[in-house]
């Protein structure tokens, strides 16, 4: 029984051992593999790595531009800035006391200049608490601070 004789006669329900053996053959017997963790899984791992990494410099660089949220210690003793005023995108004036004397810097592209020594020490500002986070974040950002 072949061909179109073969399928009249299963379908009247006529099943010789041949066609039975067939239909068995053709029946799955087991799910198939899954397939290799490869390409996948190595492109998630990539992607995650270069995400978190991103993210470490885009905090690193929100750190140094909030004046105030990265820690200035570690540098020199006899060194400090008293203060600073930005005059462009690149150009600022800095005064800066070192060893007791004041001096009055220009920094900017072509690096710092000393512009003045400061005959009469600037007076310090009053002692002020750092502020927190989000106050600075908010500050940055234009937004007000309840």
């Amino acid at each position: 029984m072949t061909g179109v004789a073969g399928a009249a006669a299963i379908a009247a329900g006529d099943a010789t051992p041949a066609t039975t053996a067939t239909a068995q053959v053709l029946a799955p017997s087991a799910p198939p593999p899954p397939a290799p963790a490869g390409a996948g899984s190595l492109g998630g791992a990539v992607l995650a790595l270069v995400l978190v990494v991103g993210l470490i410099l885009a905090l690193s660089w929100l750190a140094r531009r909030i004046p105030g949220l990265g820690g200035t210690g570690g540098g020199h003793p006899g060194l400090r800035i008293v203060g600073a005023l930005p005059l462009g995108p690149r150009d600022r004036l800095v005064v800066v006391d070192v060893g007791g004397t004041q001096l009055l810097l220009g920094v900017g592209a072509g690096g710092p200049r000393t512009l003045h020594t400061l005959d009469q020490p600037l007076p310090d500002p009053p002692a002020r608490s750092a502020p927190a986070f989000a106050q600075l974040l908010a500050q940055h950002l234009g937004k007000k601070t309840p």
